[in-house]
């Protein structure tokens, strides 16, 4: 298969294509109508000047942003896993040919589950780090990271530069927010693989861990944080005006520990030492809800965890979504889920002042220049209110919720130069982003694609907008892509963009982005189902893994689909592999997709139900310019668990010299990769 790209030949298509279009994707068909679009505009962020300026501003965002139930009151935030593919082929000095973590950008790695350097093969499952040899094929060391009264099932990834490893355990990647902090046993261990195995040092940042990207040997680590306030326990006939008071009460007596970043770093000695974020190391955009800080750790593996700790900087913001370049590192925040509380809605009081006079409008009520990023309905009471700030006599004020705008920040730092990133800016962009794969640096410009749904969920549609690196202030955009429907999966090579919105079929857009002002579709592919994920092929060609569903939406199992992408006008799907009544990893997160150019391999992990055909294991494609064909079925041996017996279903694949390597909680297979013959079977014991 030739593994040439098309991207230069597909961008000066694009010409023609552009006038070729009979249906501007800006505009909109007869009978249809679009969100609103807003303006957008760059974010200024500022330092504090000290620790005094940092407390008094955080202590007053915060208050306006806590609610009768805490900061976000009783909702589920779901933590937004991070598309990747990439370049996968790389060799290292003295060892065997081989794949590496399918990555968004080349040159920059992304924690996984396993790592290798084509020598030996590195994983973490079950809170122990393993060694395979793998000219041998044996496990020839191995390390417990967690302690015994932890679970086993602890999530954990791991980037790996040379000799060194840095192991990022952490909690759940789902929980609920409540009255009171929840702690979470966020772990940075950095392990040295030379001989024995052995723990160098473990960094505890006070927060969750969020995302992490290595460049060369350095590891930018994003960690947020959320600011420790017992909140008072109100009576439990409080009304949420009651309780919302208290509770900003509370906040606005909290002290600067409540919020600055603190960091406990253990050497190998079990010698330990606190280091806290200097406030004057702490920015913040003008608005900002006080209630989420950012920390980036840097830690360069060549190094190791030096005097200076993890040289952290912090922003007064939120963020759930990383992508980073060679140069740049951007740290996105989705609006967040919420549902109108009906307790919320009956009772209507207007927040006190704050104290020593200081200017401030109601929390229910934001000026333009303090927007609520929390899901704290605004409300008008129909009912008069006393000067004193009480309601007047009517007991029950009518209350009409107004739902937040959907708007997504964005924060860029640069981390061109060695040491800590230095904040560039930040912008907003209307709707919500889908994952890292949303965002792509080129050329001076972040490309960002986004769905902004109506406030009645009626309506939604999604853009492309561009952003200037620079300032993060807009440059162009590209809206109307598929009314009605969400964006599925997003991919930029070059100046050009592919993305996939459904709803009940599965257009595939192309875009031209070479001008940056004026950012256009230029064709449109409409086919049932959906790609999740998207991954480019080469020779003008686009993988695509998702779902197959029927006309009326409803999906039947997955789908693999090649597509001719080389025509921006008029894409099309070349072939298709259809699997019923299946599903595959790889449509969520794209660690879990292969693809090996030089043999025209890809491999994905596939789970198969239903009656009677229940199989885990990974399939494996032959895909060629015209046509993916399926090679055959890898699947591990099953395991016996009490008086149950069940087939592991495989996570990571790999290509090894001649064999394939894939990988499940019991343990690692290897297969020859020409006629897939099981050569050996690794257990984790």
């Amino acid at each position: 298969m030739k593994t040439l790209t098309r991207t230069a030949t597909a961008a000066l298509a694009l010409v023609t294509a552009a006038a070729a279009c009979t249906s501007p994707a800006g505009e909109a068909g007869p009978g249809t109508t679009s969100p609103a679009p807003r303006p957008l505009g760059a974010v200024r962020l500022v330092a504090y000047t000290g620790c005094d300026d940092m407390l008094a501003g955080l202590r007053e965002h915060a208050a306006r942003t806590v609610g009768p139930w805490g900061f976000g009151g009783p909702m589920l935030m779901a933590r937004q896993d991070t598309a990747r593919a990439a370049v996968p082929e790389a060799k290292s000095t003295g060892a065997q040919e081989h794949s590496t973590t399918n990555t968004h950008e080349a040159g920059v790695d992304e924690p996984d589950l396993v790592k290798t350097d084509g020598a030996r093969v590195v994983t973490v499952t079950g809170g122990t780090l393993r060694i395979i040899d793998a000219a041998t094929r044996e496990v020839t060391a191995k390390l417990k990271l967690t302690g015994n009264d932890e679970p086993g099932y602890l999530p954990a990834d791991l980037l790996m530069s040379g000799d060194r490893a840095l192991v990022l355990l952490r909690g759940g990647d789902i929980m609920y927010k409540s009255i009171a902090p929840m702690t979470a046993d966020t772990r940075y261990v950095l392990v040295d693989l030379s001989g024995k195995p052995k723990v160098l040092s473990t960094i505890r940042p006070r927060g969750r861990y969020v995302d992490a990207r290595m460049v060369g040997s350095v590891i930018r680590i994003v960690t947020r944080s959320e600011p420790e306030i017992t909140l008072p326990q109100a009576k439990d006939d409080a009304t949420d005006v009651e309780r919302r008071r208290l509770n900003q009460e509370a906040v606005r007596k909290a002290p600067i520990g409540a919020w600055q970043p603190k960091t406990e770093i253990t050497d190998a000695s079990g010698a330990k030492r606190e280091v806290s974020v200097p406030c004057e190391r702490v920015s913040h955009p003008a608005d900002y809800t006080g209630a989420s800080l950012l920390t980036v750790h840097t830690i360069d593996l060549a190094r190791g965890v030096t005097d200076a700790g993890t040289d952290p900087i912090t922003l007064a913001a939120d963020g759930d979504i990383v992508y980073g370049t060679g140069q740049s590192l951007y740290v996105a925040s989705n609006p967040r889920w919420w549902p109108v509380d009906p307790a919320v809605m009956e009772d209507a009081a207007p927040v006190p002042d704050a104290p020593s006079g200081t200017a401030q409008a109601p929390a229910d009520d934001p000026t333009p220049s303090e927007p609520p990023a929390t899901p704290t309905p605004s409300v008008t009471p129909t009912s008069s209110v006393s000067p004193t700030g009480t309601p007047a006599e009517s007991p029950k004020a009518v209350r009409t919720p107004t739902i937040p705008p959907e708007e997504t920040e964005v924060h860029r730092f640069d981390i061109g130069s060695p040491g800590a990133p230095v904040y560039a800016a930040s912008g907003k962009v209307p709707g919500r982003l889908l994952n890292q794969y949303s965002m792509s640096e080129y050329d001076g410009h972040l490309r960002v694609a986004t769905t902004v749904t109506s406030a009645d969920g009626e309506r939604s549609e999604s853009g492309v907008h561009v952003l200037r690196t620079s300032d993060m202030g807009e440059a162009g955009q590209v809206g109307g892509l598929g009314k009605g429907e969400r964006i599925y999966s997003v991919r930029f090579v070059g100046p050009v963009g592919y993305c996939v919105t459904f709803k009940q079929v599965d257009p595939l857009y192309t875009l031209d982005l070479r001008d940056p002002a004026a950012p256009k579709a230029t064709g449109e592919l409409k086919i049932t189902g959906y790609s999740a994920y998207l991954h480019p092929a080469g020779d003008g060609r686009l993988i695509g893994i998702g779902q197959e569903a029927s006309e009326k939406g409803r999906t039947m199992g997955t789908q693999v689909s090649l597509f001719d992408v080389s025509d921006p006008a008029a894409p099309r799907r070349l072939s298709q592999l259809f699997q019923k009544d299946s599903g595959s990893e790889a449509e969520w997160d794209p660690h879990a997709f292969l693809y090996w150019p030089k043999t025209g391999t890809a491999v994905i992990p596939l789970n198969t139900y239903g009656q009677g055909t229940e199989r885990n294991g990974a399939v494996v494609l032959k895909i060629t310019d015209s046509a993916i064909t399926r090679a055959g079925m890898i699947e591990h041996p099953r395991k016996r668990q009490s008086d149950m017996v069940y087939q592991p279903g495989i996570q990571r694949s790999m290509v090894i010299g001649d064999a394939v390597w894939t990988l499940s909680d019991t343990g690692v297979q290897v297969n020859d990769a020409a006629s897939l013959a099981q050569r050996s079977w690794i257990p984790f014991n």
